[in-house]
């Protein structure tokens, strides 16, 4: 929960609890940058691609790219999308792609959940010349992290990961209005149109989908042994007990910078 490691185990988790994305999301990046079938998307940070499933049947092509190897194959044995394509490379690579999609050829970046973890002004700046006219950058987030919400299960749920971890646990992983607004001044800066939405739905949680979340945060080194992870899904259980049914309400966060 304090760098990244998306590898091993941890992309494991991160494919069967991270949370996917409704398809309003996918319709809103639609009409955001009008897109359509003739339509290039690269999404950046991909993960294993909970937004790039979305997105595939709704543009021509989708290049999931990310930088941890493990969550990629995580990503393509996830999806059957025939028209989206894995790709390795970090947020500082994305020059790179000029020559092989060509300049003004992309109709979106989309980064979901993942901005946070990216050098926001370089990339925005970087990402204008592969962009075609109409097209823009999508960031995404998908709800605030488990351990951070205003509930009082989360309140529990934090109490213990900090105990867990032996320090509090306080990421928003770009989620917080601050974050939010310094991605925002961000494209405007780089000569993006900027417009903001939020999707919100209520969705159920049980407290197995609770652990493999923050199971899925965490860095390898993190995570209990496997002998030690049913008594902290006990102790995450017995805590959020008293709070049930747990619902969570999540608000995804779509902050479009149009060409």
């Amino acid at each position: 929960m304090t760098a990244p490691g998306f590898g091993g185990e941890v992309s494991e988790y991160y494919q069967r609890f991270r949370r996917g994305y409704a398809p309003a999301v996918a319709d809103a990046l639609v009409t955001a940058f009008a897109l359509t079938r003739d339509d290039v998307v690269l999404d950046l940070g991909c993960g294993t691609g909970q937004l790039t499933r979305g997105l595939a049947p709704r543009v021509g092509a989708v290049l999931g790219m990310d930088p941890e190897p493990a969550m990629l194959d995580q990503g393509r044995r996830a999806t059957p999308a025939p028209n989206v394509t894995w790709l390795l490379g970090a947020d500082s690579d994305i020059g790179a792609l000029a020559p092989v999609v060509g300049a003004g050829r992309l109709a979106a970046v989309t980064v979901a959940q993942a901005l946070h973890w990216m050098d926001h002004e370089r990339l925005f700046a970087a990402a204008r010349p592969l962009l075609r006219p109409g097209g823009g950058i999508a960031v995404v987030t998908n709800g605030e992290p488990l351990w951070l919400q205003d509930t009082a299960w989360s309140a529990a749920v934090r109490e213990v990961v900090s105990s867990y971890l032996g320090t509090p646990v306080h990421r928003t992983c770009g989620t917080d209005a601050a974050s939010q607004a310094r991605y925002a001044d961000a494209l405007s800066a780089a000569g993006y149109a900027v417009d903001s939405q939020v999707i919100s739905y209520v969705a159920p949680l049980s407290a197995e989908e609770i652990v493999g979340g923050v199971f899925s945060a965490m860095n390898p080194e993190q995570l209990p042994a496997a002998a030690d992870r049913p008594a902290f899904t006990e102790r995450v259980r017995a805590a959020v007990a008293p709070h049930g049914p747990l619902r969570e309400q999540v608000r995804v966060r779509v902050l479009t910078g149009t060409r």
